[in-house]
């Protein structure tokens, strides 16, 4: 009997051949990165570019929010009682209370427990700075530590640089900037009524 006449192999070659090439190229393109899918190219875009560490950014990596302006009654620096440097262009855009006393006052004795009290409250809304002046290093450190007052940036102010610019020439003064750079009050307060603005200028 004679057996039924089959495809050869050379027969098949041409079909094992192109199925080769569809297998190697499909290889390819799943290798690939950084490719354009179909739709961005027809439609003539590109997916956003992803920066390292944060979210997709513009090709051109411009920041979304914009700087708040520096008014010139922020445009100072100091040091702190701790010795660490203070840029107060970093409170730029937020209110700010600026505490000048001294460490022999009676009166900024009296005001230091409603600061030190609201000072944490308000750190990221109405930042509380002190300038402390008329006094020894030593003695101003002893009264941040008396009244709890560390919590708050204390500007050494020996030399009387800030008490000047601000034509601060008593104690215990407070000098309230809006968030506009604007002088909206310098003078004495109380500690409700210290209280009372702060609560105000952090709900504006």
């Amino acid at each position: 009997m004679r057996k039924p006449i089959g495809r050869t192999t050379a027969a098949y070659a041409p079909r094992a051949a192109i199925v080769g090439a569809l297998v190697a190229a499909l290889l390819a393109t799943a290798s690939c990165t950084g490719t354009v899918p179909p739709d961005a190219a027809a439609a003539g875009t590109a997916p956003a570019r992803q920066l390292p560490g944060g979210p997709a950014a513009s090709a051109t990596g411009s920041p979304s929010a914009t700087p708040a302006p520096i008014p010139d009654t922020l445009r100072f620096t100091g040091t702190t009682l701790t010795g660490s440097a203070f840029d107060a262009t970093r409170l730029a855009g937020r209110p700010v209370v600026l505490w000048f006393w001294a460490p022999w006052c009676a009166t900024c004795a009296s005001q230091a427990w409603t600061v030190a009290e609201i000072a944490p409250r308000y750190r990221d809304t109405v930042p509380i700075v002190g300038v402390a002046g008329l006094g020894e290093q030593r003695d101003m450190k002893n009264f941040v530590s008396e009244f709890d007052l560390g919590d708050m940036p204390q500007i050494d102010d020996r030399k009387g640089t800030l008490w000047k610019r601000f034509t601060v020439t008593e104690q215990s003064i407070f000098v309230i900037i809006d968030r506009d750079g604007k002088i909206v009050h310098q003078g004495f307060l109380d500690g409700e009524s210290l209280s009372a603005r702060v609560a105000a200028l952090a709900g504006a």
